[in-house]
């Protein structure tokens, strides 16, 4: 039976197993919708990857990812616009939903984050001819504050809904509730992200209480404090009404079991505390 409304985020699984397996096992379980990382992508082949998603009737609610933009000279600069422009081509060979972009964040010795953002929004709006042509909507994914200085120096929906009011319509968020679960004034910001129409994605796991590893020890639903169904709330209210897309890092849980088991785990979890 199809289980309408999830998508798996195949990071979930990334242990486990590669592409296809993992494509399988979510078929297996009702699942038609998934999101890649480009480095799973890689390991088969794109055309290949392509091959399978489009034979199955899959869909991607996204490419992960696209971004690190920030660069410390003039060389590592093209270097990042190109990298994304390839992000690009290969969100558009799936057909993705979007490019989901972690944008980066302070590079080499920088303590200018100030300039970081910047860049940050220079580099988008450098990719977006190219996005545009190719029909693929960006997705500014905003990380949590503990991440400004490695991986994403945009930080709170506000902040890359404000990038996007400059950008343009192809521009979005991913309101992922490991990253924004905290902020104060989150309603306001998706309720704002709403009237813009710029929701693209809505990705879900929990945040464990004590959380051991930041960036890799993220919760099953319903094992945290995140009041995922009051989000979900906030979230169909301002329009959006695709798939909740759960992304989980795990390192020393559910990345050391059975692939099925967290797939079938997931289900459920979306099934009761979603």
């Amino acid at each position: 039976m199809q289980v309408e409304g999830l998508s798996i985020n195949l990071a979930t699984i990334r242990e486990q197993c590669g592409f296809a397996q993992a494509v399988d096992i979510c078929l297996k379980h009702g699942i038609t919708a998934i999101a890649p990382w480009r480095d799973q992508v890689a390991k088969v082949g794109l055309d290949e990857a392509v091959r399978i998603v489009k034979s199955n009737g899959i869909k991607l609610t996204g490419l992960c990812r696209g971004g690190f933009f920030p660069a410390a000279n003039d060389a590592d600069w093209q270097k990042n616009l190109d990298d994304n422009r390839r992000a690009i081509d290969e969100a558009a060979a799936f057909s993705a939903d979007c490019l989901v972009l972690v944008v980066g964040g302070l590079p080499d010795s920088s303590k200018d984050i100030v300039a970081a953002r910047r860049m940050v929004f220079d580099g988008i709006a450098a990719v977006l001819p190219h996005a545009q042509a190719a029909g693929v909507k960006l997705a500014i994914e905003p990380l949590h504050p503990m991440y400004a200085a490695d991986r994403a120096c945009v930080n709170t929906l506000g902040q890359a809904l404000d990038m996007c009011e400059q950008l343009g319509e192809e521009v979005g968020v991913a309101v992922d509730v490991y990253h924004v679960w905290w902020d104060p004034d989150l309603a306001n910001q998706i309720a704002r992200a709403g009237r813009m129409k710029r929701i693209f994605a809505h990705h879900i796991c929990d945040w464990l209480v004590p959380t051991k590893d930041m960036l890799l020890d993220r919760g099953m639903m319903g094992d945290g404090v995140i009041d995922l169904k009051g989000i979900r709330r906030m979230v169909e209210a301002a329009g959006f009404f695709g798939a909740q897309e759960v992304e989980i890092f795990s390192a020393e849980n559910w990345w050391k079991r059975p692939a099925d088991e967290v797939i079938a785990t997931c289900v459920e979890r979306f099934r009761s505390c979603c």
